[in-house]
């Protein structure tokens, strides 16, 4: 299992193949295990990589609760830059999707390519209230809730009716491994993202994915914000919630590669 010691924190990830990097960000309930449908996949024409962010999976806990994805975007390129990667296509869900924005916006050299699924517009969806209460209620359930019943509560609404016994496992498995430090951090990071000035600033070739049964990020949220970027394209997968390229690997997957092999 590779790891690299970057200025504060260690950070894990796996890595297959050979050929131009595709780099992975995972989401908030999730680890870079959860892309290996996706690493088999592009393996023989890609460099896979899929990162666990700080606090997640078997990368370290960050000195002090992140409070901005600012903090996992520099992470992120001191990571990048240790593996000698100046050039990649960039895929985030969920939050690793506001993680891969803020990148592709403060490093747009690197980004040849941009993949957002079920992106999240964070506090700029929400009132104040509505904000502030959502911070509380994932702090109270990280603190007073284990992994396990978190997992077993969390993963139904991440689905959607049709999902497989086998996937909503491996999900509740890998959710089961969530721990404060990571949870918090996008939590915090959760409740102060507003990308919305962000958007028009990403100029290249970008992908949006959704899946139409997401109630977590649904589609109208990823309506408006391919609405704001210039070279930005929208692809609904049928059958599939929040964690689409999960559930509808194939159909993910496929939507994926169309999208990187198209000059």
């Amino acid at each position: 299992m590779p790891t690299i010691q970057l200025k504060d924190i260690s950070i894990h990830y796996l890595k297959e193949g050979s050929g131009p990097p595709l780099v992975l960000l995972h989401g908030m309930g999730n680890n870079a295990k959860s892309w290996i449908h996706q690493m088999e996949y592009f393996k023989n024409h890609y460099t896979v990589i899929a990162w666990d962010a700080p606090g997640y999976g078997n990368s370290s806990d960050p000195n002090e609760v992140f409070q901005n994805f600012s903090q996992f975007t520099d992470c992120l390129k001191q990571f990048l830059d240790q593996l000698n990667l100046d050039k990649i296509f960039l895929l985030g869900h969920s939050m690793g999707a506001a993680v891969a924005i803020d990148f592709a916006t403060r490093f747009p050299n690197i980004v040849d390519k941009l993949v957002i699924a079920a992106p999240t517009r964070g506090s700029a969806g929400l009132t104040e209230e509505e904000n502030v209460k959502k911070r509380n209620q994932r702090h109270h359930l990280i603190d007073y809730t284990s992994s396990d019943e978190i997992a077993r509560t969390r993963v139904p609404s991440l689905l959607s009716p049709s999902a497989s016994e086998s996937v909503t496992k491996y999900a509740e498995e890998i959710m089961s491994e969530v721990r404060p430090a990571g949870y918090k951090s996008v939590s915090n990071s959760l409740f102060h993202l507003n990308q919305m000035d962000d958007y028009s600033k990403i100029l290249m070739p970008t992908l949006i994915i959704c899946g139409n049964d997401d109630q977590v990020t649904p589609v109208s949220e990823s309506e408006i914000i391919v609405q704001n970027i210039t070279n930005g394209k929208l692809e609904i997968i049928q059958k599939a919630g929040h964690l689409c390229y999960m559930e509808r690997r194939d159909a993910f997957n496929q939507c994926l590669s169309e999208f990187l092999n198209t000059k």
